[in-house]
């Protein structure tokens, strides 16, 4: 249970998925774990099955602007599809700048210029139309961008009414009617908005016939016009995205690691470090004849995947993220964050309960409210700026004040105040490194997750909570089934790629023909002999 600085920062800025959307991966993801899935796990890695894993890379070469553009644009597309698979409630928002930011006052400014650049044309003697013309260009673009294919009759109509050269010729003779486009493009627009916008389309149509503002509240409305296009297509395209999911983030990664070869550097010192963790609790095989000496039992690759699952979770891996799972970066600092409260909730309340006696036992409204109120004095406890001496004190009053209102409230004495300092500085204790509560716990949690990532089906019947973490249960199970959804899902794109990782640091990779294998991709042929079965519709 490593606390405030200890564990290691690899959470973005993006805001963080709730409990729902974890439960939501879980169910998708488990779903559609086959027996291919856990294939892998009965592969002997000196099998000619383990050559499909085996890294297969090119010599040395120099890497040109536009392959880390297109390495760039591949990442940037694997992240955005993931989201709209693993994230039912994904939108794309407008962007908006901080209030008092530069780029915020910059940009007002040069909007303003513009808008008072076309005003003071459009008042001129004769009227100068060149920025209006162009502000109805580009109207007609986004207007263009919102029709299906087959929409020609309305394409054809946007394309006569607002003809550029013809709008040219008539501006020409000062004889272009500004205000009859505007009208043409307003109503066009309340054919083409959703019903959520018909309110902001009545506005436009109220408007005064100041044309400059006119075009204002026109292209602000084209935006919200514009994000409701996009978050419509996101929903019609996910269906079909989480069809062929682990598919195309498999691919989309290969390329990835085509263009730049060290793209599993992290991965696999994370791999290294579970591998070795996993090696030193396996038992001894049997011994050799030739030298009477008991050999370490080589774990299975699925034991050596799940022990860093189980590292990464437990916050005990303090290098940088590996890359395999930067899609879920934002997702993985919530839950690693919430197993952080977990564990020092669990470790408070062990210790209110073991030293209370039988006071307290039966009293589930009780433990709830203590459970509600220390979750929320050590929210944020992962900040290094965060004071968790500070925290823990106040914590363990309020603690021993519920307890005292608990004892009046049944008429009993209150907590004898030795018994209250005796509490207050075991709650203290926790952050030592050998606090035998929180040695406890971390075992706890450690066994917990190392079986529920161990069921292949965990969403429908998730393995009992440990001893001594049956207070913290409900919240304990959802976490464990979203983590358990999630690293389902990551093994199923990922494998392949873990597989020819963990064979090389055990064997070593002989060297390929036209390179030599060091990056832990696999080859086409690995990618297609292991590819999982195709994933339902959520």
């Amino acid at each position: 249970m490593p606390l405030q600085d200890e564990r290691p920062t690899s959470t973005s800025t993006a805001a963080s998925e709730d409990q729902s959307s974890d439960t939501e991966l879980s169910d998708r993801c488990d779903s559609t774990t086959s027996a291919s899935d856990y294939e892998c796990s009965r592969q002997s890695f000196t099998s000619d099955s383990s050559k499909h894993s085996s890294p297969s890379t090119s010599p040395p070469k120099t890497i040109t602007l536009d392959e880390v553009m297109a390495s760039a644009r591949d990442l940037c597309n694997l992240r955005l599809a993931h989201e709209i698979i693993v994230d039912r409630g994904f939108r794309v928002e407008p962007s908006q700048l901080p209030e008092h930011s530069l780029q915020k006052k910059v940009k007002d400014i040069i909007h303003q210029t513009f808008w008072n650049r076309l005003e003071s044309d459009l008042n001129d003697d004769p009227p100068e139309y060149e920025h209006a013309i162009k502000l109805l260009e580009d109207i007609r673009g986004v207007l263009l961008s919102f029709l299906n294919p087959g929409a020609n009759r309305m394409r054809t109509q946007i394309m006569e009414v607002l003809d550029m050269d013809l709008i040219r010729q008539q501006a020409d003779n000062d004889a272009v009617d500004i205000k009859g486009l505007a009208t043409y493009v307003i109503n066009t627009m309340g054919k083409m908005c959703a019903p959520v916008r018909d309110e902001e389309i009545k506005k436009l149509r109220e408007s005064p016939d100041d044309i400059v503002a006119l075009f204002k509240e026109i292209f602000r409305v084209l935006d919200l016009m514009t994000m409701d296009y996009v978050n419509a297509t996101i929903q019609m395209i996910r269906p079909e995205l989480q069809k062929h999911s682990v598919e195309y983030e498999r691919e989309k990664f290969q390329n990835i690691l085509q263009t730049t070869p060290s793209a599993l550097n992290h991965t696999s010192a994370w791999i290294k470090a579970s591998l070795e963790e996993a090696m030193q609790a396996m038992p001894p095989a049997e011994k050799t004849g030739d030298a009477d000496k008991a050999m370490k039992a080589l774990p299975s690759p699925i034991l050596v995947i799940n022990t860093a699952f189980v590292r990464f979770i437990m916050g005990t891996h303090n290098g940088p993220l590996p890359e395999t799972l930067m899609t879920d970066e934002a997702r993985l600092g919530e839950m690693q964050r919430r197993a952080q409260v977990l564990q020092a909730v669990a470790a408070i309340l062990l210790i209110v309960y073991s030293s209370t006696g039988e006071a307290f036992t039966g009293l589930p409204a009780l433990t709830e409210r203590l459970k509600r109120m220390t979750t929320v004095l050590l929210e944020g406890m992962h900040s290094p700026s965060f004071n968790l001496a500070e925290a823990l004190e106040n914590t363990s009053v309020q603690i021993c004040c519920e307890l005292n209102k608990s004892l009046a409230e049944r008429g009993l004495p209150a907590l004898p105040p030795p018994l209250q300092q005796t509490l207050k500085g075991q709650m203290a204790s926790i952050t030592q490194d050998n606090n035998p509560i929180r040695a406890l716990v971390e075992g706890r949690f450690q066994q917990y997750f190392r079986v529920i990532l161990s069921i292949p089906i965990s969403h429908t019947n998730p393995p009992p909570v440990p001893s001594g973490l049956g207070l913290i249960q409900p919240e304990l199970t959802a976490l464990g089934i979203g983590y358990a959804g999630f690293a389902s899902f990551n093994k199923q794109v990922y494998m392949p790629f873990y597989m020819g990782i963990i064979k090389d640091l055990l064997f070593g990779t002989p060297p390929q023909e036209g390179g030599t294998a060091a990056s832990g991709a696999p080859t086409q042929e690995s990618s297609a002999s292991q590819s999982p079965a195709k994933q339902p519709v959520a």
